[in-house]
């Protein structure tokens, strides 16, 4: 029976060092204040090229990233292997939006789809659009194409010919690959591409999945819009849902310019739209296969009582349930003992380059209401067994 209060089995994987290094870490980030500080004094250090790799080493980056290189994560990814859980790599570096950063990322993301080949423990690849082109370019290519000047439709072109490049690389290596989803202002030329991927390489399988940040109230009807799409035209549509990660910036950004605020109302119907998406999806699952990224529980729950419910397989490989590295272990390793698909999202990256990501974690923990107390409530409880046993 799934019990995402099975505390045995949720940090099975875990060694009684490692339960105290995690409980003092959020610990300290459950304080706004802390990881405030925290965050001024890495923003600083990393201004100043002062090395900070000591200090962060050993708790964030320990606790939230897999390592600084691809060989790095074979250690993590063969410890996640011993309890039935599989790993999605995504490299994490905030690189520089210049011609070298930008080929830097691209040259990565292409190595890593290599590096997935043939493994099935890697469940699938990752890339972010934003990262293999700047800013400025996507936004104006997504929102204002007419408007692009000659070497701006150069710029525009060539970062369409590298996202079309990684899509083929993971057709060629047979293996999945997410695009993410991005802030508003990029999303309409990232669809437009990923669709035309999706028709062009998901005939047999899903190869390309899109991700829908379902605090967006126009998710649905493009969900919809998708579906019909793949009927039509015969293929199988890759779907990643998320809640969203860009919340307040799109509301300011939708304030800012006089266009109509593109998120849900409020949480509950951010809820709603999320788990009608992963039902439509699961009521046309000869269309589709599901990505569902979310430390949710209920919609953990939701989802794994409707795949008993339609008979289908738990380990049917159209499914997967997915966590980030270092979060809501209580969901992943309980739903990966009952026999569900289940996969890490284990960043990597080198220390000075993951910062930012790992700041954005921190302060993840401490807005979403109750998270962090969650975490800590079943840590201490963990030691408290193991003391007594």
């Amino acid at each position: 029976m799934l019990d995402f209060n099975n505390l045995e089995v949720a940090f099975s994987s875990k060694s009684k060092g490692e339960l105290s290094n995690a409980y003092l870490l959020f610990k300290t980030i459950k304080s706004p204040k802390m990881v405030k500080i925290l965050k001024g004094a890495s923003n600083l250090a990393l201004k100043m090229n002062f090395p900070i790799g000591w200090a962060v080493k050993p708790t964030l980056y320990k606790q939230f990233v897999g390592g600084e290189t691809l060989d790095d994560c074979k250690k993590i990814i063969d410890h996640l292997k011993k309890f039935n859980v599989k790993a999605t790599l995504d490299f994490s570096a905030e690189g520089e939006q210049t011609e070298e950063g930008i080929k830097a990322t691209f040259d990565e993301t292409i190595r890593s789809i290599d590096f997935a080949k043939g493994n099935p423990n890697l469940a699938y690849a990752v890339f972010k659009p934003s990262t293999i082109t700047t800013d400025e370019v996507l936004e104006k290519g997504s929102e204002y194409p007419e408007k692009l000047s000659d070497s701006e439709k150069i710029k525009f072109e060539q970062y369409r010919e590298r996202f079309a490049t990684l899509c083929k690389r993971a057709y060629d290596n047979d293996i999945r690959l997410i695009v993410d989803a991005e802030d508003y202002c990029f999303q309409k030329a990232i669809d437009a591409q990923t669709d035309e991927m999706m028709r062009l390489y998901n005939k047999k399988r899903a190869i390309i999945f899109a991700t829908l940040q379902m605090y967006r109230h126009d998710r649905m009807p493009y969900l919809r819009k998708i579906y019909e799409d793949a009927c039509e035209k015969d293929y199988i549509a890759g779907i990643k849902f998320v809640r969203g990660a860009y919340m307040e910036e799109e509301r300011a950004r939708a304030a800012r310019l006089g266009y109509p605020d593109p998120i849900c109302p409020n949480k509950e119907a951010t809820d709603a739209n999320f788990d009608e998406g992963v039902k439509f999806v699961m009521d046309h699952l000869d269309r589709f296969e599901l990505f569902m990224g979310t430390h949710n529980e209920e919609s953990n729950y939701k989802l794994a009582k409707l795949i008993d419910e339609k008979g289908i397989s738990r380990s049917d490989s159209r499914i997967h349930f997915a966590q980030l590295l270092g979060m809501s272990d209580n969901i992943s390793f309980n739903l990966a003992h009952e026999g569900f698909n289940v996969t890490k999202y284990v960043p990597y990256a080198k220390v000075k380059d993951v910062i930012p990501y790992l700041i954005r974690r921190a302060e993840e923990n401490t807005s979403v209401a109750g998270q962090t107390g969650r975490e800590l409530k079943m840590l201490s409880a963990e030691m408290r067994r193991r003391r007594t046993k």
